[in-house]
């Protein structure tokens, strides 16, 4: 962490956790364990001048949701409204803590055998697959309530469909949110389509993006269009792929130098006097 806040100069560092560890601890590990080492997270980002952004990644440990043995849900379950109440209570009054609601909403896959749960604990068709707004939208409304029960000035994120890629369908009817798009080199170049054209309304951001060593060019001008539109970002990811540090030593990846040397760049002037 004291690289990522010092030597990367990273000013927010957004930190996925687990729902059932939240809940209830993993291996011989207590919830409190668990929580614990967000509090460390929380802490250490805090130390280094960052903002920690907690964001749900996963449902549990147990259940690939598809064909790639990906852990990451479609949407969430009756549990993510327990989850959001435990951390809303535990962080609610901490300003270098913001939440970020589900990492990314997107159909189910073809393989994926577990069911798409409603808001109200309901389960749809066995067959229905499809995630729109129409079923993401009901979610993140009452996760963003059940939050500003006991955390009413905590900043939400809230992520789009397709993966979190499409904002269309945006802003919700709740104030003080930032929407999050994650930007890959798959989903194509129709940026503003996506995301940009709700950029001059409402605060964006963009939870994830990042690329090998082909997708230089790509990233520099995706880094352009956020500078252009003002949409923050936090790259994916120190520890799983598209890596932005290549060893131990943190030494960074082709696209690693691109994103660190980014953030230096938005570092303010030194101030010389004589």
């Amino acid at each position: 962490m004291a690289a990522i806040t010092g030597d990367w100069c990273c000013n927010i560092v957004r930190v996925p956790f687990n729902q059932d560890w939240v809940l209830n601890g993993f291996g011989e590990a207590g919830a409190e364990d668990y929580l614990g080492l967000l509090d460390a997270a929380v802490e250490c980002a805090a130390r280094g001048g960052a903002y920690a952004l907690l964001d749900l990644q996963w449902l549990d440990a147990e259940r690939p949701f598809g064909a790639n043995r990906q852990f990451v849900p479609p949407l969430p379950n009756p549990d993510s409204v327990r989850v959001w109440t435990t951390l809303a209570r535990r962080y609610g009054a901490n300003p270098a803590v913001m939440f970020d609601l589900l990492n990314e909403p997107h159909d189910r896959m073809l393989d994926d055998p577990y069911p798409l749960y409603r808001p109200d604990g309901g389960q749809y068709h066995p067959e229905h697959r499809r995630v729109s707004m129409s079923e993401w939208q009901p979610w993140a409304e009452l996760l963003i309530d059940t939050i500003r029960e006991d955390a009413p000035d905590t900043l939400l994120f809230v992520s789009g469909t397709n993966w979190a890629y499409d904002l269309r369908g945006f802003p919700l009817d709740r104030p003080n949110l930032v929407y999050s798009t994650h930007v890959y080199p798959n989903k194509g170049d129709d940026w503003f389509g996506a995301f940009g054209f709700l950029a001059g309304y409402v605060p964006v951001f963009a939870g994830e993006f990042g690329g090998g060593d082909g997708d230089l060019a790509w990233g520099r001008r995706l880094l352009d269009y956020f500078d252009e539109l003002e949409i923050g970002w936090t790259a994916w990811s120190f520890s799983d792929r598209p890596h932005l540090v290549a060893r131990e030593d943190l030494a960074p990846t082709a696209f690693g130098a691109l994103v660190k040397e980014r953030l230096l760049r938005r570092l303010p002037a030194p101030v010389h006097s004589v």
